[in-house]
């Protein structure tokens, strides 16, 4: 059973966040390059971050800005920050009322599968959503998790995309939970046209606790990576 070291980093501007990522996987990455020159086999760390951002759109590698409705100014207005990213997928919203995760994690210590792990990622929030009587999905070529598949009132409730390299993930997860859903009306999300998002709120017509939903996500998490998590000080 794998540790994955876990913080809490609370509410933190997406850029900072980010950086905080990009360190502690880059760090990951120099014990591998170390281990290999050097043929020895010291241990890399794993961890995973809960955060939750400012209003903000980020924008994959491979997205369209085109997908973002809104001007310089109409941003600026609305005290949005744009974010090119260098994660997989298109745009998306993160904000206030939104459940952040960044797994950082070495795959060799789980799985060498890029797909697999996305996979596995969905798994953990299908199975979250469910203790709360939503039945989530996964919808063929649309990462993430969704409710309603196949329909016309198909919507996506947890957005995803990471960047790995050498094997090693940052990025990860966002699942709404009361977040304000009316900033998705600014873009088209994730590049896909004519579905629309959801959250825990909207669905339960209930606010729901942030800490709970948090919870639930490290237990599923824990089963289905076969992982324990220690905090970090």
């Amino acid at each position: 059973m794998q540790e994955i070291q876990l913080q809490d980093i609370g509410f933190t501007d997406y850029q900072k966040a980010w950086d905080y990522q990009v360190k502690l996987f880059e760090e990951i990455i120099d014990i591998k390059l170390d281990n290999r020159k050097n043929e020895t086999n010291n241990p890399s760390p794993n961890h995973f971050l809960f955060t939750e951002h400012p209003h903000v759109y980020t924008i994959g590698k491979s997205g369209n800005i085109g997908n973002l409705l809104l001007n310089e100014k109409q941003l600026k207005d609305r005290e949005i920050t744009l974010v090119k990213s260098n994660r997989g997928g298109d745009i998306t919203y993160h904000g206030p009322g939104q459940v952040v995760g960044y797994p950082i994690l070495n795959l060799d210590y789980f799985f060498p599968d890029i797909h697999l792990y996305m996979r596995k990622l969905e798994e953990v929030i299908i199975n979250v959503i469910a203790e709360y009587g939503l039945k989530g999905e996964r919808s063929e070529g649309e990462t993430g998790v969704w409710l309603d598949v196949g329909t016309p009132f198909a919507r996506k409730i947890c957005a995803m995309g990471v960047r790995t390299s050498r094997w090693v993930t940052m990025h990860g997860f966002a699942i709404n939970v009361n977040t304000n859903l009316g900033y998705f009306d600014h873009i088209i999300p994730c590049g896909i046209k004519g579905k629309t998002v959801t959250s825990l709120q909207a669905e339960l017509s209930k606010k729901i606790s942030i800490e709970e939903v948090k919870s639930k996500i490290l237990k599923h998490f824990s089963v289905i990576f076969h992982s324990k998590f220690i905090k970090k000080l």
